[in-house]
Parts: structure tokens; sequence; C-alpha cells
């Protein structure tokens, strides 16, 4: 029962009590009339247009009938509104909570303020942290898998997904196979186990759930082919920056070394990183061809033992400098202009720039001046009808639908193709997959593996060797029509939620946010 209102600049009173005569004790449960006194409690409850509003209750306290009930008294309690010892109501709490969960500490206590609430951010958390942890003794039977970083590059911990109602189930800490394997046999009935292409989710899964079904992601499947065609495309670059010439053309031009300029630095001389690739690689080949191992290599010239695979595995320096002597340049669209210009007489830095700017250039003079003291220096450089494409749209070109290609783009890339062997075939080995990936033919996964093999490819040889090596959830990946798309999403999910959380809050506070979404 309401007795008084008062309203005070965003804030409302009220003054209220209960008018039951009977009470039912919280232990025991028996009902009693006998009171024993009375005293005055405020409870805050959620906002009226705005203003916050400010309860005092008369409560009475009763005694308890039951000699025996370790309550000897009890406070009275209004349903709906008051819980023992709460400062804030049963509906406040609610919608804190829920503030909580989507905006934890900082963030959720000025959204509260502005609602007529105003709470600690600290408040908040202990909302979080007063949530009950889901009840699951069983795993989904369709299971996905996925890491996500605490801190990139030192700590990570692992997300488990219902995969039929695309909700988290549980966050760990770590990405170990101990800790995914511990979880599934404490928690038993995971059939299909969608994952990553990561070795210790596998491992995992095999020793917590052996008899599982393991579906590797497909879009892991096609990232690394992704992967093994930029390779590959950046290791015949040359191929990129060969032009088609008509039969007068081949016979007046003078082969020329097309990595000479690249190789230079802007004041014409040697550029160390590649004078010590080419130096390093020389060395390493020259100690295995002796019979050293790798780890004999390593110690000996002092390299890393991968640096010291990584230069076994390239058959010239060439491949280990793609990325260094090919990076895309912005200047790259309007390098033919200037060539054009230079070789018609125009040497001047300064009105190049001037005459791309017009067309579009935003860059500085320096640039112009740089590429101009390096690449052109003084010598006539044969005009170009288009700009060699770059490695990464080439590679975008290879990994396309054929169908959704730009016609300009199709052409360019059958011109590509058409100049190198080898990116041909790589490209052909690509729409196989594809095939079989869209139409789930992991049947010829077998026979797509032995013709990337015979391919004189090393990425695409290493890549099929990887498939080989985890033949079995790659061949399901191919064939069942699981996938790892909602976890894909839910790391997503979690990454925001860290970045809204500013880093501050520990593990279980983000768990708790996971596992009770809104």
């Amino acid at each position: 029962m309401v007795e008084s209102v008062e309203r005070t600049p965003g804030m409302l009173h009220l003054v209220a009590r209960a008018n039951s005569a009977v009470e039912a004790c919280p232990r025991c449960g028996m009902e009693s009339t006998r009171l024993h006194g009375r005293y005055e409690r405020t409870v805050r409850d959620s906002a009226v247009g705005g203003a916050e509003v400010v309860i005092r209750l008369r409560i009475r306290r009763f005694r308890c009938p039951d000699p025996a009930c370790p309550a000897v008294t009890f406070a009275e309690q209004i349903p709906g509104l008051t819980s023992p010892h709460g400062r804030f109501s049963l509906p406040r709490k609610e919608a804190m909570t829920a503030i909580a969960r989507a905006l934890a500490g900082r963030a959720g206590a000025r959204l509260a303020k502005l609602l007529g609430m105003p709470v600690n951010r600290m408040t908040l958390l202990r909302s979080l942290r007063a949530l009950p942890n889901p009840e699951l003794t069983a795993a989904p039977s369709v299971l996905g898998v996925d890491d996500f970083a605490l801190k990139r590059g030192n700590v990570y911990g692992t997300v488990l997904l219902d995969m039929d109602t695309h909700q988290p189930v549980d966050l760990l800490p770590g990405r170990t196979s101990a800790t995914f394997s511990a979880w599934l046999k404490e928690h038993p009935g995971a059939r299909v186990i969608c994952r990553d292409r990561s070795g210790a989710y596998a491992d995992g899964a095999r020793i917590g759930a052996p008899e599982a079904v393991q579906v590797a992601d497909r879009f892991h499947l096609w990232h690394n082919l992704t992967e093994v065609v930029d390779k590959t495309v950046r290791a015949h670059r040359a191929c990129l920056d060969e032009a088609p010439l008509s039969a007068a053309e081949a016979e007046t031009v003078e082969p020329s070394d097309a990595l000479a300029p690249e190789v230079r630095d802007v004041n014409g001389g040697e550029r160390r990183l590649v004078a010590r690739t080419i130096e390093r690689h020389a060395r390493v080949h020259a100690l295995l061809s002796e019979g050293a191992s790798l780890n004999a290599i390593s110690r000996r010239l002092g390299l890393v033992f991968r640096t010291v695979r990584r230069f076994t595995q390239a058959e010239t320096a060439e491949e280990l400098l793609v990325g260094a002597l090919h990076r895309p340049s912005k200047l790259d669209d309007f390098k033919p202009h200037l060539n054009q210009r230079w070789s018609e007489g125009c040497y001047n830095s300064a009105e190049l720039h001037q005459e791309i700017r017009e067309h579009g250039w935003t860059g500085s003079v320096s640039t112009v001046r740089r590429y101009v003291r390096t690449n052109l220096g003084g010598v006539e450089v044969a005009p170009t009808s288009l700009p060699s494409p770059k490695p990464r749209r080439v590679t975008g070109w290879i990994m396309s639908h054929p169908q959704g290609l730009d016609p300009g783009d199709a052409v360019r890339l059958k011109a590509v193709l058409g100049q190198c062997p080898e990116l041909d075939a790589l490209a052909g080995h690509v729409r196989d997959f594809a095939q079989m990936m869209v139409h789930r033919e992991g049947h010829r996964l077998d026979e797509w593996i032995a013709a990337a093999s015979a391919e004189p490819l090393s990425a695409l040889c290493s890549f099929a060797r990887s498939l080989t090596n985890d033949h079995t959830a790659v061949s399901a990946s191919l064939s069942l029509p699981h996938s790892s798309g909602a976890v894909e999403g839910t790391v997503n999910k979690i990454k925001m939620l860290k970045r809204q959380m500013f880093g501050r809050a520990n593990f279980d506070l983000l768990r708790i946010r996971v596992l009770h979404p809104l």
C-alpha cells in the first residue's frame, strides 16, 4: 500500500507498507501472525519517466511458530518487489543484469545513469558474477570448437558451440589437446566435431571422443589454398610483368633483368636485405650439398631452425625475395604514364608529379622522384599499354568463380595463364577443388591429391601433403553438410566483447558474457 508520493528533481520518493496479516517463514514454511517488530528499509526501483524511484518500505518482523526452526524471527517480503538484504527491487536487478550482460561495467554504468538507474560499475560486474553457471552434463551431438585470443600471440582460449542451436556451451582457458580432451571426457555424447585444421584440437578429439567424426572447416581449407595460390603467383611474378608483344616488337626488345631495379635502393646501391638473403641462401645450399643436417646448418650459421628449413625449401633466392622485391605500390597504376613521359624526354620529377596528380595521384613528389631515380635513372624505358597486374589481384581472379569475374579481368587472367603454364595448371587444380567443395564430392579427394602432388609447384605439393595427413577430417568436410561458420561468428563476437570490456575483465567475466547472451 502506497502511503505518500513526493517528487524532487530527478527522483521520485514513495512511502509504502505491506498490509498482509499472515506471513510464511522462509525456512520452515509455517505461517505466523505473531508480530515481533517493525523497521524501515529503502529499495530503489526502476525509473519512471526518466526519474529514479526510491521506495521507503515499512517492514514488519514476525516470530516463527516452530520452536525447532533455526529462524527465530523473519522479515516479510513483498512478492515481485523485494528480496532478502536487497537494496534494489527485483525488476531493477533484472534490468541491471541485462545491461551488464550487454555492456559490462563502465559502459553499462553510463547507460544505466541515462535510464534513471544510477549504479556503480562494480555493482554491475557483481551482478554478472551472480549469474548461475550453465548446467551441462553431456556434449551436444554436433560440437564446434575453435580458439580465440585473450592476449594475441601469448594467451589463448577455446570456445565450444552447439552447432544445432549455434549457442556457446562453454569457454576453456587454453587451447591444448589436453584441455579439450579432458572436457570431452567429462561431457560425453559428441558424435560430430567441427574444427579448424589445428593439430591440437585434432589430437584432443581423437583422445577425448575417439568415436566422433571429425570435420575440418571448409573455410580454412579454402583459406589455406588461397595462401598457396598467393605464394605461387608471387613466385612467378616475372610472368605477370611480361606484356604480350607482337613478332616485330619481340625482335626489337632486348631481354633485361626484371629484378635488377628492385634490387637497388633509392641511391642506386645494393639493398642489404637482398644481399644478405642471397648470401645466406648460397651458404645454406652449399652446406646442404655437403651432407650437413638442418640442425647442423642452424648451429653453424647461427640461424633459427625454421629459417634454415625455409631456405632449403627454396630452390632459388628469388623465391625468398618475392615479398621484398615486388611489394604493391599505389604508384603502380601511374607507372605506365611516367615511363611514357620519360621516354618522350620529360626528366623533371616535379613536372611528372603534377601530371599524374591530374589523373588522380594523391601521393608526394618524393615518391615520384624515388621511382624515377631508382627505376628509370636516365635510361629510356619503352612505354607499356597497361600496368602489370598485382599478385594479389591475380590471386583473387584465380580464386573467384569464372562467372563472377568482370569481363576485363577475365581477359587479363586468360592472358596471364597463357603466359605461365605453371599458373594455368594451378588454376585448373583450384577449379577442381572448388567443385569438390560446392558439390560435396569428397570421394574425389584422393584423385585431386595425386594430381596436385604431381605438379612441380612446391607450395601446392605441400598443401596436398597436409590434406593427406588430415585425410579423414578433410574428406568428411567435403562430403558432410557440417561447417564451422557459426563458430567463427562466435569468435568475432568474443572479439567485440573484449574490445567493449577494454581488456580489463578476467576470464570468468568474459565466459559469463559469452554463455549468457541477451
